[in-house]
């Protein structure tokens, strides 16, 4: 880490000439600046780690100063220490209301500038650290990812690769059997397509495009992805659907959102194991929610199947990791929570009072206007990027 700089800013030299001699002389490297204005170019030019600011200067005081870089981005995380005769309350109170984290008054103490000064780099060097530690964890998290991914793939797609080649052995093992042949060039078939789906929801995951919103109503949406679940699973019991929020508008990504709820409702499903079909009951409810940065939709999918592996729980949404023994499984929730946070919500999966699982879902009610406003229309929106990938 490269030595911490101070920054003494005060409009008479003999001030600046002290609180310098008495931080060089602490080993601490220091930059000086005469004025506010010039003061804020050098910020901009060479971020100190602390600035020691005079409040009284005649051309941008010290409390404009501080207001400006605290409004900055860039340089709002640098602290300031005020360097001022006033000592009253409220003199105080109305420095650390701009941004200031302490004070040193005036006559200028040597210790106890050394003493706050030190203190105030200990902090900096401590959020370096921090910082430094957060960026290596990142990397680490982002390498082993990067690693449980890619070994998911090859162990996911070898195993489709050897089902596939597998019948295909059979079919010339046996090419005069044209049932056999059959059979078994439907079970290449569906590990041709395991394959497909599985680079579709990859690419999914790795499109950068952002999607395009149009206005759809909540109870269309519902009742669209529950119509293509019971497509999937023709003998299941109908889903119990309430929609107290019935004809809502939304500004959503229609296919994304419809999908998320399909994947849901199908590991729902599946939650109940050897259940018979006639009993595996879903509960599908929706609520509006008030959240600290707006309006939110909830949309929970309940089951009473089987509930969450312990052993998984908390790694259940990354890729591959799952209790089904499909070859090729373990995508859904992965894809699921990517898409709806690419729609500005959430994926949340808890344990249900009673056993089985509750998945919730939720979604912004209304979205922040950049280029113009949503079309409301029976066409649906142009397809994710991530989608077309399989056809």
């Amino acid at each position: 880490m490269p030595p911490l700089k101070v920054l003494v800013v005060d409009d008479q030299p003999s001030n600046v000439e002290l609180l310098k001699r008495i931080l060089e002389a602490a080993g601490i490297d220091t930059l000086t600046a005469s004025s506010g204005t010039e003061a804020l170019a050098l910020v901009t030019l060479t971020p100190p780690d602390l600035i020691l600011l005079d409040v009284q200067m005649p051309d941008v005081g010290g409390i404009e100063v501080c207001k400006r870089l605290h409004a900055d981005e860039t340089t709002r995380h640098i602290p300031v220490l005020f360097v001022t005769a006033e000592s009253s309350h409220q003199g105080k109170i109305t420095g650390l209301g701009v941004g200031a984290v302490d004070y040193i008054t005036k006559p200028i103490d040597r210790d106890e500038t050394l003493a706050r000064v030190r203190s105030q780099l200990r902090l900096v060097e401590l959020n370096h650290e921090i910082l430094d530690i957060q960026h290596r964890l990142d990397e680490a998290r982002r390498a082993a990812t990067i690693g449980a991914v890619t070994q998911g793939i090859a162990h996911n797609l070898n195993n489709l690769l050897g089902v596939a080649l597998g019948y295909l052995d059979l079919i010339q093992a046996r090419p005069e059997d044209p049932s056999l042949v059959k059979k078994n060039a439907q079970q290449v078939e569906k590990a041709v397509l395991r394959i497909i789906d599985i680079i579709r929801q990859l690419g999914t995951l790795v499109t950068q495009s952002r999607p395009q919103f149009v206005l759809w109503h909540l109870d269309d949406i519902l009742t669209m992805a529950i119509g293509r679940y019971q497509a999937e699973h023709a003998d299941a019991p109908p889903v119990r659907m309430e929609n107290p929020l019935g004809h809502l508008a939304i500004e959503t990504h229609r296919e994304m959102i419809e999908d998320v709820l399909l994947k849901l409702l199908t590991n729902a499903w599946e939650a109940y194991s050897d259940t018979p079909s006639a009993e595996r009951h879903l509960w599908l409810r929706t609520e509006l929610l008030n959240k600290a940065d707006g309006p939110m939709i909830e949309i929970t999918i309940e089951d009473a199947g089987q509930g969450i592996n312990e052993n998984i729980r908390d790694s259940i949404f990354e890729p591959f990791v799952g209790t089904k023994t499909k070859v090729g499984g373990g995508m859904g929730l992965t894809v699921a929570r990517h898409s709806m946070r690419n729609l500005g919500g959430e994926v949340i999966l808890s344990s249900r009072v009673g056993g089985g699982t509750v998945a919730a879902i939720t979604h912004p009610l209304e979205r922040k206007k950049k280029r113009g406003a949503a079309t409301t229309g029976d066409a649906p929106p142009a397809l994710f990027i991530g989608e077309i990938i399989s056809e």
